[in-house]
């Protein structure tokens, strides 16, 4: 066989596998273009770390679609699922796509909370490690440290997002500085048990056990003042009990008082 008529009958038949393919293809297609959504399939990535929500409450979400059971797979907006599911308070992102047996696939990665903070009036809001904040959730409490008092935070009830204000960003930040120091000392994380805020701003470390107030200040120069802390477990507490307040806010300083 010539080489010319080798050449001839190889291009024809990738033609040939080219156009079953493409015929297969729209034909593929159009099948799934028959095809309605019955069914809704919704995972929580990181249900067993944190149980703000649950494939159920996803599903309820949906509601807020609108009517999309029987719907053509094509008609179904993916960005308008996403969009609603992403409104949640406790929800980070998600992500939804379609198979071709009718079934709508959402997927959903829960904000992990690091903070709680808990105003006088009873109202209280979760933060994130980025300083998104969010309300409590009805159906899980978060074991995080939590910040009460007189909170530099004036947030209407379901507000979520960052504080309005830079005051408000540039206090949430300096809190999540300590709350990243806790993380990273064990033994300071088991040691403290809440955190207060003052008026004025001012911070007052709760340990779990003891009768010990720490007046910390400002979230700043944290390692120095855990380190007088320190001390005076290691050298005044010792030698003298009954103190009520231990003063740590300023260099070279422990001031404590009984009273």
């Amino acid at each position: 066989m010539k080489p010319s008529v080798r050449i001839i009958l190889a291009a024809a038949a990738v033609a040939a596998c080219l156009f079953i393919w493409l015929l297969s293809d729209r034909l593929a297609a159009e099948a799934r273009r028959e095809v309605t959504l019955n069914r809704v399939e919704a995972v929580v990535a990181d249900s067993l770390e944190r149980k703000f929500i649950t494939p159920e409450d996803v599903k309820d979400w949906m509601d807020d679609y609108g009517t999309y059971m029987g719907l053509r797979l094509d008609s179904v907006d993916l960005c308008k699922v996403e969009t609603l599911i992403d409104r949640k308070s406790a929800v980070r992102k998600s992500q939804a796509w379609l198979t071709g047996d009718g079934t709508l696939h959402i997927s959903v990665t829960q904000r992990e909370p690091v903070v709680r903070f808990q105003s006088r009036d009873g109202g209280g809001f979760y933060a994130d490690r980025d300083g998104f904040l969010f309300p409590l959730q009805n159906r899980h409490t978060a074991r995080v440290p939590i910040v009460d008092g007189d909170l530099p935070l004036h947030l209407e009830k379901g507000f979520k997002g960052e504080p309005e204000t830079e005051a408000g960003k540039a206090w949430v930040s300096s809190v999540l500085s300590l709350v990243r120091y806790l993380e990273s000392k064990k033994e300071w994380s088991d040691l403290v048990g809440q955190v207060t805020v003052l008026k004025g701003g001012s911070l007052v470390i709760i340990p779990r056990d003891g009768n010990e107030r720490f007046l910390f200040g400002t979230p700043t120069d944290i390692e120095a003042k855990f380190d007088r802390i320190r001390k005076y477990y290691e050298g005044v507490a010792p030698l003298e009990q009954g103190y009520r307040t231990v003063d740590v806010r300023f260099a070279h300083q422990i001031v404590c008082k009984k009273h």
